[in-house]
């Protein structure tokens, strides 16, 4: 049976509708985890670098803590190279792990990512792994963080 290509049309949309509904029939949104590296980079440098210095100023930095996690986040680039960030960044301005929210101005305007930024600065300072840090992450650990106590 030959179908016309008017008939194709309609029947593209149903396959589409029809994949995408049993997409969504066994997705658990649960297991949509953030983007993230699960390894440490081979070249930190090469990266594009962390707000610092006397990009730390200005009106987007009119809170000790906005400077501060910068700071931190700096001190710890490798490590937050591997993390994900609960804002979902990755969906709207395409960063790949919670390093990318702080290459820009994201990171002084998003309580999660700075909660986020501290929380694995004060972990990977108590020894704890990027992987356990991301499961802190997970359990939503870094909520905890007062912006203002940073």
């Amino acid at each position: 049976m030959k179908i016309s290509n008017s008939a194709r049309w309609p029947l593209a949309v149903l396959f589409c509708a029809l994949t995408a509904m049993s997409y969504a029939q066994w997705s658990n949104p649960a297991d949509d985890v953030p983007a993230y590296h699960a390894s440490a980079p081979l070249k930190v440098s090469a990266l594009p670098p962390i707000l610092h210095g006397a990009q730390l100023s200005g009106e987007h930095f009119q809170y000790p803590w906005q400077v501060h996690v910068y700071q931190d986040v700096a001190r710890v680039s490798s490590v937050v190279y591997q993390l994900p960030c609960n804002c979902r960044c990755d969906r709207a301005l395409g960063h790949t792990s919670l390093r990318s929210c702080f290459e820009g101005l994201h990171g002084t305007e998003c309580s999660t990512c700075a909660q986020e930024g501290f929380y694995a600065y004060q972990k990977t300072k108590l020894g704890w792994t990027p992987a356990q840090i991301r499961a802190g992450i997970a359990r939503h650990e870094y909520e905890q963080i007062d912006l203002e106590a940073q």
